[in-house]
């Protein structure tokens, strides 16, 4: 269910709207109001936006038109609503993590990211949903219960970023949080039409990490275009002393706009199932059809995947060990208030010997390398985004696609997690609707420490895919989501099962 009508100020461009912003064409309250009446309209549909500060980003959104009118110095984000992901500190707002143990946790400070958002401009409007402790892509849980996706909200909309990426498809904000695991700014990206970011590690400082020295978990921004994507992730990249990782960006990220890219010349290899993801084979035909539409306009390409041998493994035992640091003793004390999906992580890494966690880095570091050599042949890689088109939210995880069972429930993520190992820079593209009317994404990988790099080389792509309706960004019908029954009143809306 798509359509074309989006016209209100909550849909406008982020770039666009702070542009206008500068320029007094466009309020901050204006905005901002527009964007809670979305919310207030189709919100009861999806369940995407948990927790609300509607009085408080008034607030800041009146101080941000009187900045404007008195001519004062604008950061980039200034007067952009902006949805936080609810792993993610905000100063006086609730931070539940989807955690019942947190249910009544209200933050007193910001997170690393979340400051730097702050102190750019924006306009924080609330928290997005997000399945406990971001354990698991699908957004459900047993504080704020399911989201779903805006195409069809009985559908997953993926995650652990699946509040905000549905916040963004509807027009509830124009910008968003996420953090990537083993995909969970690009899995929900896929699947609700957005595009999603993950960096290079190290590049969104954070502050929160118990596992400091892991280079699996990374924050990343959300929008739903390349430019605004580029526009946050300009805000949010920065160095960080608490970040043992952390690095200084370069200024073709920091200036916050999209490289211009030529794709004619640009080398391109192409991959449904990176040589070991679970695909099923409606997303390898998908894939097929929608890459023989724009394959000609990159300067050369290539049907071939780098070497990820060991790399189910791999990260099976670096997820579960950074589970243990940082979940082990709530599954020991309080067992009974933690879900499936983390215990099951708690109790695999418990099973681990030391050799095992070396196994585990010395296969990564092996993977790696190879990656190293195959991407001094091409200069991106070309993947579907996930495995899977939109299966229930009922379903907590797929067991089973084409018929063969998955190794573990986040096996289906293999496409996304492949490329976390790597630590290489990925965004998810969205290009039309599959055959069955759901999004379908493409995952677009850059060069090591590529991030500008792989940035314009989407947002080239985007331009040109954007004049084809089988390509271009789709829509959700808001219609449809303003007259749809509440999701809350949808069999197992709260909880796991």
């Amino acid at each position: 269910m798509t359509q074309t009508g989006m016209t209100e100020a909550c849909d406008l461009p982020a770039t666009t709207a702070r542009a206008m912003i500068g320029a007094k064409r466009l309020s901050p309250v204006e905005l901002t109001q527009s964007c809670i009446r979305r919310i207030n309209e189709v919100d009861h549909a999806v369940n995407a936006m948990v927790a609300r500060d509607f009085e408080g980003a008034l607030a800041a959104a009146r101080e941000a038109e009187a900045a404007v009118m008195r001519g004062d110095a604008l950061g980039p984000l200034h007067g952009l609503p902006i949805g936080i992901k609810d792993l993610d500190e905000a100063r006086g707002l609730p931070t539940t993590q989807g955690s019942v143990i947190f249910r009544d946790h209200i933050s007193t400070t910001d997170s690393a990211p979340v400051a730097r958002v702050r102190a750019g401009g924006a306009v924080i409007l609330g928290k997005t949903n997000t399945p406990e402790f971001g354990a698991g892509a699908n957004t459900r849980n047993a504080v704020y219960g399911a989201t779903g996706n805006p195409f069809d909200p009985t559908r997953s909309c993926a995650g652990s970023s699946g509040g905000s990426a549905v916040a963004l498809a509807t027009g509830m904000v124009p910008i968003a949080t996420g953090s990537d695991t083993g995909g969970s700014l690009r899995n929900p990206a896929g699947f609700c039409g957005i595009v999603g970011f993950r960096p290079s590690q190290g590049m969104v400082a954070s502050d929160k990490r118990s596992a400091g020295w892991s280079v699996l978990p990374t924050g990343g921004p959300m929008a739903r275009n390349v430019s605004d994507v580029c526009l946050l992730f300009g805000v949010m990249a920065g160095n960080d002393a608490r970040d043992p990782l952390s690095v200084t960006p370069s200024a073709d990220v920091t200036r916050g706009v999209p490289m211009a890219t030529d794709l004619a010349g640009i080398r391109a290899a192409f991959s449904p199932d990176l040589g070991f993801a679970p695909t099923e084979r409606f997303i390898r035909d998908t894939f097929a059809v929608k890459t023989g539409l724009f394959r000609h306009l990159f300067g050369s390409t290539r049907d071939a995947s780098p070497d990820c041998s060991g790399a189910d493994e791999a990260f099976e035992i670096l997820r579960a060990v950074g589970f243990l640091t940082t979940h082990l003793e709530r599954v020991r004390t309080r067992p009974q208030h933690v879900g499936p999906n983390v215990t099951a992580n708690v109790e695999e890494g418990l099973r681990y010997t030391a050799a095992d966690v070396a196994r585990a880095e010395a296969l990564q570091t092996a993977m790696y390398r190879r990656w190293q050599g195959f991407f001094a042949e091409v200069d991106v890689l070309i993947t579907p985004t996930i495995t899977i088109t939109p299966r229930p939210w009922r379903e907590l995880a797929p067991t089973k696609i084409d018929g063969v069972a998955t190794r573990t429930y986040f096996h289906w993520l293999a496409l996304a997690y492949g490329v976390t190992l790597t630590g290489h820079p990925a965004v998810s593209l969205p290009v039309g609707l599959d055959d069955r009317g759901m999004p379908f994404g493409l995952q677009i990988v850059g060069r090591r420490g590529g991030d500008a790099a792989v940035l314009g080389v989407a947002a080239a792509l985007e331009r040109e895919l954007a004049g084809n309706v089988r390509t271009a960004r789709p829509l959700p019908n808001l219609s449809a989501l303003r007259a749809a029954r509440p999701i809350s009143e949808m069999e197992g809306f709260l909880g796991f099962g």
